[in-house]
């Protein structure tokens, strides 16, 4: 039996298959983190503790291992301000759906409620971004707990908090613990009448298209199966990009801020949108439900009609309604719909998209040629991170997916500086694997201490700055809602200079031409890289469907930095993004 209620909680990790924990050690979370000492570490079947810079990214590491394989990963906070800080990683992980175990710290449990140094009360303060949180008061409560927490965190998935003081940490244990056996996933199959229902409206319909989001992942085949009989052409929204765009012979790319390609103009222009496995939140880029039939089909039934109101609404698997649905429907033949869509967005691709990257003798060097150089030059199953704001449209629009590459990023919750920490969690998760974090300059600064941990470790992630001294998206949302940009600029910095004092493989680039050179030599290098890429500050990204309103406001923008002496900018900025309106 364990000794002590924190040797007890470290057994009980231990048996649910965790075998690191990410955090740092200190004060109230000392007697854990010597139950984690005395466990002997991974090798001797125990657990290892991974030192991180700062809680935050302890959380997010912890988040991009659950997101990845599924399976439960932990992280831990001190008191106080310690466990504070996992909070905002803990709200991209609850977000993501990804299991995660937090233990978050007490102080001493006599001096709780008596404004105790960096007294907190963790156990009101996570709850919010946690399916689970609970203070253990006692040490026959404590196994009970623990057991709670982590079955939550799985089932959700999403987090679980467990509340523990330092002194109750270290009370002799009492009883022993539940083993943690878990079940295989479940099909959710769903209701007969809905899937007749959606037939019915499929047949009626003379011209079908489909949104995907991340709930057809395992369905790739049958959607696109499916699509293949219904002659509907296939949108897909970020998060559902990895899932479905490889050979999928129907692609029309994606809609919403980061997107491109003919995905809007389908979904808009069919009689009937089948959404499949999204919850995607942005309904101005979604058709009036008055002028197209919306159809939905999610396993969360809260996510039907959420967004915008749906017709005919499925709860049940994506893999498993396809697979009731497609006996019920009758085979189209009328293909025109869905060629006019494809040849839109190869239109679209070659003449807007595809020109983006054709700059490989200008500088500052174009983001969407620096991105096709790394999408080129990375492995087939690596994987992706990428900051909130420009790295995310770069990866969206340019970072080819295929069956084993996976892309993940703060998609939900839209936290900066997530890059850096998910490639750090990603590449202890996997070894093994190419693990490519697209950062920028904004992000990797605010989480800048974490290359320490790169090194510390010896984690091969491969970072690759976009560096463009400003905060890109920031001041597109500032341009379209018609302000002229303030406050977004960031300093310029020697961002390889600083990661070689750190012990990374490092290169600045600013010519065009030496970029596949670097990002070769990057991916070559046996440990953590980094390669500066000093890219064009006035290249933003504007969304498929533009409105008026944003065209004035745009407008307006570029006029005020004009009127306020910045008509240099104004110029650049328009030479910069004049071929980033759809359909020129």
């Amino acid at each position: 039996m364990a000794r002590t209620i924190a040797d007890q909680l470290v057994a009980q990790l231990i048996d649910a298959g965790v075998d690191h924990i990410y955090g740092i050690v200190g004060d109230s979370l000392n007697p854990i983190v010597d139950a984690v000492r005395r466990s002997g570490g991974k090798a001797k079947g125990g657990i290892d503790w991974i030192h991180v810079r700062h809680e935050e990214a302890a959380a997010f590491m912890a988040a991009a291992e659950a997101q990845l394989t599924g399976k439960l990963a932990v992280c831990a906070g001190s008191c106080g301000p310690g466990n504070l800080h996992l909070i905002n990683g803990l709200y991209d992980a609850h977000r993501s759906k990804a299991p995660v175990l937090a233990i978050a710290s007490h102080i001493p449990s006599s001096q709780i409620g008596q404004g105790f140094f960096q007294e907190t009360h963790p156990e009101r303060l996570f709850v919010e971004c946690s399916n689970y949180c609970e203070l253990i008061s006692t040490a026959a409560q404590s196994p009970r707990v623990v057991n709670a927490a982590l079955r939550h965190a799985i089932a959700g998935p999403g987090v679980g908090v467990v509340v523990l003081s330092g002194d109750i940490a270290e009370f002799e244990a009492s009883a022993s613990f539940p083993s943690l056996v878990l079940t295989d996933q479940p099909t959710l199959v769903p209701a007969a009448t809905d899937v007749r229902r959606l037939a019915e409206a499929i047949d009626a319909a003379k011209t079908v298209a489909i949104f995907a989001g991340a709930g057809v992942e395992g369905a790739h085949d049958e959607v696109i199966a499916f699509a293949e009989r219904i002659k509907a052409p296939i949108g897909h929204s970020l998060r559902g990009k990895q899932w479905i765009q490889w050979d999928n012979p129907y692609d029309v790319g994606m809609t919403g801020l980061l997107g491109y390609g003919a995905a809007h103009a389908g979904i808009h222009d069919a009689d009937l949108l089948l959404l499949l496995g999204t919850d995607f939140p942005y309904e101005q880029f979604l058709p009036d439900p008055k002028k197209v039939v919306i159809a939905q089909i999610d396993s969360d039934a809260s996510h039907l009609g959420r967004r915008v109101s749906v017709a005919y609404p499925v709860h049940g698997d994506v893999r498993a309604t396809l697979a009731a649905l497609t006996g019920l429907v009758a085979e189209k033949t009328d293909r025109r719909f869905l060629d006019r869509t494809l040849k839109k967005h190869d239109k679209l691709l070659s003449s807007v998209v595809g020109t983006y990257t054709d700059v490989d003798t200008t500088a500052p060097i174009h983001p969407e040629f620096a991105i096709s150089v790394i999408d080129e030059a990375a492995a087939s199953d690596a994987i992706f991170t990428a900051d909130t704001g420009m790295g995310n449209v770069w990866q969206a629009r340019y970072v080819t997916p295929t069956s084993e590459r996976r892309i993940i990023g703060s998609f939900i919750h839209g936290s900066m500086a997530n890059a850096l920490p998910h490639a750090l969690g990603a590449q202890v998760a996997y070894p093994g694997r190419q693990v490519v974090a697209i950062a920028g300059d904004g992000g990797l600064s605010m989480l800048l201490g974490e290359l320490i941990t790169a090194t510390a470790y010896d984690l091969p992630v491969k970072v690759f700055v976009f560096d463009n001294s400003t905060l890109g998206l920031v001041k597109l949302e500032m341009l379209v809602d018609g302000f002229p940009d303030f406050g977004v600029d960031v300093p310029q910095v020697d961002f390889a200079g600083v990661a070689a004092a750190i012990g990374f493989h490092a290169e600045r680039v600013e010519d065009p031409k030496l970029l596949r050179d670097a990002v070769d030599a990057a991916f070559a290098h046996d440990g953590p890289a980094l390669v500066d890429i000093k890219t064009d500050p006035h290249a933003l990204s504007l969304p498929p469907a533009i409105t008026g309103e944003q065209v004035k406001g745009f407008a307006l923008a570029v006029s005020k930095i004009v009127l306020h002496g910045g008509a240099a900018e104004a110029v650049a900025m328009a030479r910069s993004n004049v071929r980033h309106l759809p359909g020129l």
